[in-house]
Formats: structure tokens, sequence, C-alpha cells
């Protein structure tokens, strides 16, 4: 039995004596070191023949030496069984560390103290990591609470608030004590929380990460206020379980309410700068339509007075005329202008079409200015409207004459060139036929360039030019696909370049109908002709009689539906901008209760809707001849082929 005791005894010294990560050592009653482990001496930095006979109080402060607390916690060991606690301890060097101390009481079977066993862990490290922790998590604290720009918050799983700071307290209204433990469900507004938008915002930013929104929130006092609102989740380290939500929102109302008095500003001027492109647009309208009239008023007042007395009239009803055509073709350039010209795409040999109108720009420009023709060998055709082109080329023409008052030179030059990223404004990559005019006149200087687009910009005399015709070409150029270009400078003259894209089919071989109404008696038909305009309706009804048709009249689309389910006719003839019922509807109308019976559009619009786009049309002002030409049209395109008679009276109430 002594042998096993002994052993045993030598086992527990040996085991005690290879711990290095506790100090474990015995005192005796007094508090006396009576043994000491690896563990102690690594702690402590005193060897064993250095600290056994010592007491163990040379391991406290001195602060605490003095308060007694060594003696205070053998006392408490003996009497409580057990001390525990932590503290600084002191090394042999005079150095420091945080200690956590277990002091157990040993007795003999009889129960008298025989010491105690005192065992002491090194937790510096671990309490540096605790301090760190403590003191960031302080800072954290400081800083949220520092912060009143942003309401920052935190929230539990379900949306319950559990934090609080002044910024939240400045936006929302609330004190931390009068808003904890309550859902932040009602900071929003009645109409939100029914839509479900609180609980959605926090399953958004769980499933995906974040939640980011703009939207009213409201205040305590029943205000709101414009916010930006943050969510992101909280998750435990370890294992990614959801511990709850931070909430970030930030107050725009007054960022919002700047941008809202900003963009009314804005609106303010965009609207100034119309009215005045709207005053100028309808000033020049006015002066030019007003000088035509004054021709035409004239010219007619004239040729009734003169037709009283029997003399000639022709002269003045020519005048008349030619007015009248002017005014056509100023209206055709606003047209192009505000980019509503209709125009008929199609593959344009450009080198052609110049070659081919080469004697009308001598004729129009005159013998003073010679012109030059600089083209390539072979050009790729061009996506374009010819006839709408030849216009560009003539109102470029006459501005490159009319910059060189005593004659001069004018080139017309053409290349394919390829477009790519870098590309002039308003072009897309890809390649371009470039047109342009060149003159050796004045030229422009940098204002002037700058307004040369403008439209009734102008820098003729009065009287001489509408300031229509670059507008012209911009307009047409960019219904094209292309742009304008202008390059100028005061003694250098001026360069303008029309960009159109190149075509991908062959270019069109150029075929016009010919229509002789001379040869070819028209049958004679009976049409309804619709317009809400007496003036006109009366002009296109007598033009229709005249060709020997028998026409009858409504003043809108009602009446002429009602009409035609009263009798047949054989063709009709609409105006399109019509008050209640256009004449495309119209146009619908009949042929759903009337199919097969021919209907012609007039307008003098550039666009039709694209459902009536595959109708006849005939645009404003026209000709007999051209009207002679649509009806002839109509009626052969007519599906039945039948000409119907007028067979029931029409009721003109």
């Amino acid at each position: 039995m002594t042998s096993l005791t002994s052993d045993s005894g030598n086992r527990f010294e040996l085991l005690v004596q290879s711990v290095t990560d506790y100090a474990i050592y015995m005192l005796d009653p007094s508090g006396s070191v009576i043994s000491w482990n690896a563990g102690a001496c690594r702690f402590k930095g005193y060897e064993a023949d250095e600290i056994i006979g010592q007491h163990f109080s040379r391991f406290y402060t001195q602060e605490d030496q003095a308060k007694g607390m060594p003696a205070r916690a053998l006392a408490t060991a003996e009497r409580e069984g057990r001390f525990e606690a932590e503290g600084w301890r002191v090394r042999k060097d005079g150095t420091c560390f945080w200690a956590n101390v277990v002091i157990d009481p040993i007795r003999d079977p009889q129960g008298r103290l025989l010491g105690f066993a005192k065992v002491t862990k090194d937790l510096t490290e671990r309490r540096a990591a605790q301090e760190a922790l403590r003191k960031s998590e302080e800072r954290f604290r400081l800083l949220v609470e520092s912060i009143s720009d942003y309401a920052i918050y935190m929230l539990d799983p379900v949306g319950t608030i559990t934090s609080w700071n002044p910024g939240a307290e400045r936006f929302k209204g609330y004190k931390a004590h009068e808003i904890l433990g309550e859902n932040f469900a009602r900071f929003y507004s009645d109409e939100d929380r029914l839509a479900g938008l609180p609980s959605r915002a926090l399953h958004t930013a769980e499933r995906e990460g974040r939640f980011e929104a703009e939207g009213w929130r409201i205040r305590k006092d029943g205000s709101r206020f414009w916010a930006n609102v943050v969510i992101d989740p909280i998750r435990d380290p370890d294992h990614g379980h959801l511990l709850g939500f931070a909430k970030i929102t930030r107050d725009l109302t007054e960022r919002r309410e700047a941008q809202r008095a900003l963009d009314d500003a804005r609106d303010a001027i965009i609207q100034s700068q119309k009215m005045d492109a709207i005053g100028k647009l309808t000033g020049g309208v006015a002066h030019d339509f007003n000088n035509l009239l004054a021709v035409i008023v004239g010219s007619l007042d004239l040729a009734r007075q003169r037709m009283a007395n029997g003399a000639d009239i022709s002269r003045y009803l020519d005048n008349a005329m030619a007015a009248a055509e002017r005014g056509a073709t100023l209206t055709q350039r606003m047209l192009a202008f505000a980019r509503r010209q209709e125009l008929k795409l199609q593959s344009v040999d450009c080198i052609g079409l110049v070659r081919g109108m080469a004697e009308l720009l001598q004729s129009t420009i005159g013998a003073s200015v010679a012109i030059e023709t600089r083209f390539p060998l072979a050009l790729a055709p061009a996506h374009a409207d010819p006839a709408q082109l030849e216009l560009a080329l003539l109102n470029l023409a006459v501005n490159a004459r009319d910059a060189m008052p005593d004659g001069g030179r004018i080139s017309i030059e053409a290349s394919e060139i390829f477009v790519a990223e870098e590309a002039p404004p308003g072009l897309s990559p890809g390649r371009y036929i470039c047109l342009s005019v060149v003159d050796e006149g004045e030229g422009m200087d940098a204002a002037t360039l700058e307004r040369a687009r403008e439209p009734f910009f102008t820098t003729k005399g009065v009287g001489k030019g509408t300031g229509l015709g670059l507008s012209m070409v911009h307009g047409f150029a960019q219904q094209c696909g292309g742009a304008l270009d202008i390059i100028s400078a005061p003694g250098l003259g001026t360069t303008v370049s029309l960009w159109l894209p190149v075509s991908q089919a062959q270019p069109a071989e150029e075929h016009i109908p010919s229509l002789d109404l001379r040869d070819s008696a028209p049958v004679p038909l009976v049409i309804l002709a619709v317009d809400d305009d007496n003036l006109v309706l009366m002009n296109t009804a007598g033009m229709l009689e005249d060709l020997g048709h028998t026409v009858f009249q409504a003043s809108n689309a009602a009446d002429a539906l009602r009409m035609l389910e009263e009798a047949n006719v054989d063709l009709v003839v609409t105006d399109h901008a019509m008050p209640g019922m256009t004449g495309a509807q119209l146009a619908d109308m009949i042929e759903q209760n009337h199919p097969g019976l021919p209907v012609i559009i007039i307008t003098g619009f550039a666009e039709l809707p694209p459902h009536a786009s595959r109708r006849l049309r005939l645009d404003k002002p026209f000709k007999q001849a051209e009207l002679a030409r649509a009806v002839m049209e109509a009626s052969h395109d007519a599906s039945s082929g039948r000409l119907i008679r007028f067979t029931a009276p029409f009721d003109h109430d």
C-alpha cells in the first residue's frame, strides 16, 4: 500500500511539474510558497530555489498588498472552500500580467488546514483582446451617437428596434425610451404598411444582402419627410445565423425640394426658350406669308377690276399662282425643318442626280458663277429621297451664289467615308456618302456659324430669303439618318457637307408615270367630298365638277357616314384633319361598312397614322391635274372594279 501511494504521489508530482500553461504551486497556512512548477516559473519568472519559502504576496501589486488582498484571498479560501478572482499580478522583472487565480484549501482527514493549492493562468492576451473589443465598441457607440445627420439604429430579426442614435431622434422625433421595443413599421405610411413594404424590405435585405430605397417616412408628430433608407443584415460570423438588421436613414427632404425647384426652373427656362423659338417661327412665317398674300390679294383684286372692263387678266392670275406656289414651297421647307416632310427613301445615284440637274443649277445660279463637280470614278448609292435631295442641293447652291455677289466658283464634291466611333455629331458609325457644296465667298464668323441652322435666321437683306434653306437641309439630312456639317471662316469661304447613309440596295430607276388628262377622258363618277372647311370643300368640289363628276358635300365625318348609308357612291375624297373623327378614321369606318369603296385622303400634314399609310393620299396644296390623277388611280385601284352610280338623293339640311 505504501508503495502504491508513493508511486501515485510521484505520478501526480510529475503531472503538475509538466504543466506549463498554468502556474500550480502550494502555500503553507501562512502563505509561504512550498512548491513550484514549470508553469509558475514561466509566468512569474522565478526559479524554484528563488521563490520557495517566500510569501506569495510578492506577486501582488503594491496597491493590492496595501489593501490586504493576499490575506483576504487566503481567508476567503479557508472560510468558503474556494477563492477565485482576476487581477494584475507582478513578475520577477516587475512587469504585470492579468491573471485568473484560484485558491483551494488543503486539509487532512481530520479537517486541519495544511495549506493551499494555488492555480494561476495568464490571461493578458485574452484581456487585451477583450479590451480592444471594448474600446472598439465604445468608439463605434460614440461614433453612432455623435452622428446627427443619419438615423442609425438596430433591428432584431422581426423588425423590433433595439438601438437608437441622436440622428434617429432628430429625424423621427422619438426619444430612445419611447421607441425601443417598437416595430420599425410605424415609420411607414398607412398605404405602405398595407402594401407590405416594411416586411418586404427586411426580406429583401435578408435574401439579397442589402435593401435600399427612397420614399416618404412618418415622424412622431405625423409629418412626412423624404428618406433614403439602407438596410443590411447582421449575421453570426461563425454560423451565419441572422441576428438582426442595421438600418441607416437619411432625410433628403431639403435635397428633394431643391431638386424639384431646380427642375421647375429648368422647365421654365426650356418653356421660355420654346416660346421664344415659337415667336421667331410664327413671326417669320407671318412675314413671309404676308408678302405672298399681298401678291395674291393684289393680283386678284386687279384681275377682278380689269375683268369688269373686259381687259386681259392672265398676267395677274399668273402672279397670284406664282405666289401661291411659293407659299407651297415655303410650307414644304417648314415641314422639312420640323422633320415632318414625308420622304420616299430609296437608293440614289448621287453622281447621276447632280449631273441630271446641272442645267437647272446653272440656270438658277446665273452666268456669273461657275459650277464644277469633283466626283470619284465610282460611288456607292446613298439612302435618300431624290426629289428632296435635289431641292437641298439647289438650296445650298443658291446660298453659295448669294455669298459671292461679284461671282466666283462653286464646287460640288462627293466621296464615300467610313465613320468610326469618333463620329461627327449626329452620326452613328457606318458608311456615308458625303456631298459637299463649296464656295469662295465671304465666309461666316463663329457667331453666324452658330446660328446658321436656326429657322428664319438669314444674313441676306429683307425680302431676299426666308432663312429656312439650311434649316430645311438640316431636317432632311436627319430624316435620312445623316447629318449636316458646316465649315466656314471669314474670307475663306464655306463648305456645307450633307452626310447620307450608304444604301444597301441598288439605285432605283426613275420612273414617273405619265397621265395625259386630255387624251384619257375620265369616266364620270359620283364622288362624296368631305371637309370641315367650307372654302376648301367648295374649291375641291368645284375642281371635281369641272372634271365632269357628280359631287356631293359633307362638312364632317358623321354626315359623310350618314350619306353613305342612304346611297351608293363611287369614291370618297376626304380631308384628314377634321374635328371629332379624322379622315383616316373615316376611311377605316368606310372600309368596315362599305368594303371596296375607294377613299382618297387629302392632308396638309406630312404624316398619317401608320395603318393609313397604305391608302391613296393627296397633299395640299394641289392643282386640278393632281386631283384628277388621284381620282383616276383610285377608281382603277378599286377592288370591286365597279363604278356605282348615285341613285338616291342626299338630304342637304
